[in-house]
């Protein structure tokens, strides 16, 4: 058992000093407070007024979705898949002259080979095609 002596009892206090522990505390608490800055992200929501503005029809981008398969035939256009190049170049281009103004979009399966993405992106380059969107997995 710890004994204090009366004399040391009579100049200082008893108890325990807990000044340094909660100075700790406070800087801990200082440092949380300004490293968790976190920011509210609102998304405005336009509610429409009337029930009839509620059912305009979704406008969808003109767009020309070329796919590039992992099995023969390796060309899709629009989803149609088309059993060798020289068919595959004809609707396509004819499908390019048709809508100029419409984005290639080229998805590519991550299994396919690099061939015919390469033989689609030399055709696309050669037509001078700019408008032209790959999609990538992450």
């Amino acid at each position: 058992m710890i004994r204090v002596r009366e004399s040391a009892a009579d100049s200082q206090s008893s108890g325990v000093d807990l000044t340094p522990l909660i100075d700790i505390i406070f800087i801990v608490l200082v440092f949380l407070l300004l490293t968790a800055n976190t920011r509210l992200l609102a998304l405005p929501v336009d509610v429409p007024e009337q029930a009839e503005s509620a059912l305009n029809p979704v406008h969808e981008d003109k767009t020309l979705a070329v796919n590039v398969l992992a099995q023969a035939p390796h060309y899709a256009l629009n989803q149609t898949p088309y059993p060798n190049w020289d068919e595959f170049k004809s609707a396509f281009l004819a499908a390019h002259n048709q809508y100029p103004d419409y984005t290639v979009v080229v998805a590519a399966d991550k299994q396919a080979p690099i061939q015919p993405l390469m033989q689609l992106l030399a055709l696309m380059q050669a037509r001078q095609i700019d408008q032209t969107q790959i999609l990538m997995e992450e």
